[in-house]
C-alpha cells in the first residue's frame, strides 16, 4: 500500500510557502514560477491555511477585490487538514473527498514536510492498482511458476 511517504519520494518534498501578510499577487507570482497550483500560508513554522489558486478565482475574481491590495491571510482556505507520511493513500483520497479539498499538508514531528494534491493521490492509487494487475495477469497466465 503506497502511503504519503512514496509519493512524497515520487515528487519531492519541496514545498513552496507564504507569509499570510504577503499580497495576493506575489503568491501568484510564486505559483506561476514554481508551476504549483497551491501555497502553504505559514506563520512561525506553523501552517495557518492553504492558498490556491481556486481561492484566488472565488474570493478576488469574483468578489471585486484586487491582488495587489488584498492579504493572503483574506482568501486562504483556513480549514486546513493534515496527513503525516505513514498515511495510506486511499486514506488521503477518502480525506480529499469527504472534505473536498485538493491539498493536504504533511506533517511529521510538528514539522511541514511536504504537500500532496489531489493529482499526486490520484497518481499513486492508480500505479498501485496497476502493480496489482500486472501480478494477477501475471498469475493467471502462469508467469510466476
Amino acid at each position: 500500500m503506497h502511503t504519503v511517504k512514496d509519493m512524497l519520494k515520487e515528487k519531492g518534498s519541496e514545498v513552496w510557502t507564504i507569509s499570510p501578510e504577503a499580497k495576493v499577487i506575489d503568491a501568484l507570482k510564486l505559483m506561476s514560477d514554481k508551476k504549483i497550483g497551491a501555497l502553504a500560508v505559514m506563520y512561525k513554522k506553523q501552517v495557518l491555511g492553504i492558498l490556491s489558486e481556486r481561492d484566488y478565482a472565488r474570493k478576488v475574481i469574483l468578489k471585486g477585490k484586487t491582488s495587489l491590495d488584498t492579504p493572503v491571510k483574506e482568501i486562504m482556505t483556513c480549514q486546513v487538514y493534515c496527513v503525516g507520511l505513514e498515511t495510506p493513500a486511499e486514506e488521503c483520497m477518502a480525506l480529499m473527498t469527504k472534505k473536498r479539498i485538493r491539498h493536504l499538508p504533511v506533517i511529521e514531528k510538528g514539522k511541514l514536510v511536504g504537500l500532496v494534491s489531489i493529482g499526486d493521490v490520484v497518481k499513486s492509487i492508480i500505479s498501485e492498482h496497476k502493480i496489482t494487475i500486472d501480478n494477477l495477469q501475471n498469475y493467471i497466465l502462469g508467469k510466476y511458476l
